[in-house]
């Protein structure tokens, strides 16, 4: 224990800005699910950034960009399962007062499913049709990501870990999701929580929690069907650990108000969601997220 505590020391006593941010590996958004009877096969971009800049010298700085280029499918299994895999390719670049460094490659794949608890279907009287979903699930998170950090060496640092595409480690998901909808209005509101084991360096990455909450009203116009939506995205991210020691400047939480519109053609879904931070907390105020969006194209089969 005293060999881990002289290095943890060796390591983080050099700390600059573009080594203080917590954010990165392991974001995951749910989002609307597009409509599909059996199943669906679809192709998500997402991007978000953080800029860090160190309290006590505003020469260190760092522009963190984590983009995701990712394949998703959805199978309905009968009336009351749900089966949906996620495939990520993620981009991540980090622009510091120390150079560029830039990791590409596979993340890790997520699988989940659900249980539909109940599903109810009326006609209240004031003849509006009112239709309730209630699911509850779980999945796994499979370390194929790359993950290629060597903890031993001094010049590693916190945002070399946090730029990997992979966390090297299984993780497991829990997830139950709520979607009411009255004649053309509707709201979903899922929450999320991911519990995070060491990979062989013993590292473990923080829990996640999120809350996620979106209203929105259905409509048809040239024989599409428009869904413009609005809502709000909680996360909350619990400190990374390193042999059972908490790591400074990890962690944190935001709020986001996100806004978006999905468009259904026959077959074909699009949509499109911005989330705009309102609240956030991460590395003291050293770090702040800005603008996040995703794009999805998507087909029910």
């Amino acid at each position: 224990m005293a060999f881990v505590c002289i290095s943890l020391l060796l390591l983080f006593q050099d700390l600059k800005a573009c080594e203080i941010c917590g954010c990165g590996v392991g974001n995951f958004y749910m989002g609307l699910l597009p409509n599909f009877k059996t199943k669906f096969i679809g192709y998500r971009y997402g991007f978000l950034n953080y800029r860090s800049v160190m309290a006590s010298d505003k020469t260190q700085f760092s522009n963190d960009s984590y983009q995701t280029m990712e394949i998703w499918s959805g199978w309905n299994l009968g009336k009351r399962w749900q089966v949906l895999g996620f495939l990520p390719y993620h981009l991540n670049r980090k622009q510091s007062d120390d150079g560029v460094t830039e990791i590409n490659g596979m993340g890790d794949v997520r699988v989940l499913a659900n249980y539909q608890l109940f599903h109810t279907r009326r006609i209240n009287q004031q003849n509006q049709t009112i239709e309730q979903q209630l699911w509850l699930g779980g999945g796994v998170k499979l370390p194929t990501g790359k993950y290629r950090i060597n903890l031993a060496d001094t010049s590693t640092n916190i945002g070399d870990v946090n730029a990997q595409t992979g966390t090297g480690s299984t993780n497991f998901l829990f997830n139950t999701l709520y979607a009411l909808q009255i004649n053309q209005w509707g709201w979903n509101t899922s929450l999320t929580y991911q519990l995070n084991t060491k990979n062989k360096d013993q590292y473990r990455f923080g829990n996640r929690f999120t809350f996620n909450s979106i209203g929105y009203y259905r409509f048809r116009v040239a024989g599409m069907g428009l869904s413009p939506n609005l809502g709000i995205l909680y996360e909350h991210s619990d400190r990374n650990q390193w042999a059972g020691i908490q790591q400074d400047l990890t962690g944190g939480f935001i709020w986001n108000a996100s806004m978006g519109v999905e468009c259904n053609f026959n077959k074909i879904t699009i949509g499109i969601n911005a989330q705009l931070p309102v609240k956030q907390q991460f590395a003291e105020g050293q770090t702040r997220s800005t603008l996040r969006g995703m794009v999805h194209l998507s087909f029910a089969l």
